[in-house]
């Protein structure tokens, strides 16, 4: 089911975005979020409909990216093109509650099986060789510090005002360790799941040969 309008949008809106969060990643995530709904059996029109809108439309209004928290360029695409009221309502609930830094503020919380596979097919398109290509890509972006032994990653308790604070000391490389070799035991569906052990342990071994490399171990 095809939403030509809207991925003309995302292509429009997100042109100027740097290569880790361009209109590439949206459709990425909209293709794999396709394949995982046919995996779990989400089949219906009404599914795939909302599925795809939401995976396309997830990172229009991204706080990295959009200078106005007031601004909703997702609901005025879905008012302008006259979706439906339930449609534009999980479309919406979708793209509010799938962040990584939504879950860190409000843990695990129910969500409707449409929300699962855009959500793990985001966070797949985070971790693997992609994933790896993307972090440093954003961080080059950002002029964030490649690795630095001496700032240490936040394991755990991180708390989404810490996550998003513009002032924390990032690197790129504890990136890996505070968020992306989370994801794994954070997908939602079966399928993201399969995926998701292959990529991670590609990371695992991609950072182990970085730090020995780093040290001149390697």
């Amino acid at each position: 089911m095809a939403h030509s309008s809207a991925e003309r949008f995302v292509r429009e809106i997100m042109s100027k975005n740097d290569a880790s969060h361009d209109s590439s990643h949206v459709i990425r995530v909209r293709n794999l979020a396709l394949e995982l709904a046919k995996e779990e059996g989400l089949t219906s029109d009404s599914s795939l409909s909302v599925i795809e809108l939401a995976a396309l439309l997830h990172d229009v209004d991204d706080h990295k990216y959009v200078e106005s928290s007031e601004q909703n360029r997702a609901k005025e695409f879905l008012d302008n093109e006259g979706f439906d009221n339930d449609t534009k309502h999980r479309v919406l609930s979708i793209i509010k509650s799938m962040g990584f830094k939504e879950q860190l503020a409000n843990g695990a919380v129910g969500q409707s099986p449409e929300l699962a596979v855009v959500q793990d097919a985001d966070r797949l398109d985070a971790i693997g060789a992609i994933g790896i290509a993307r972090c440093f890509t954003y961080g080059g972006s950002r002029n964030h510090i490649l690795h630095d032994a001496s700032i240490l990653p936040v394991l755990d308790g991180m708390t989404k005002e810490e996550y998003t604070r513009k002032d924390r000391r990032h690197t790129m490389i504890n990136h890996f360790y505070e968020k992306l070799l989370k994801l794994k035991d954070l997908m939602k569906t079966e399928a993201g799941r399969n995926r998701a052990e292959k990529r991670h342990e590609f990371m695992e071994a991609y950072l182990a040969e970085f730090l020995q490399e780093w040290e001149g171990f390697a």
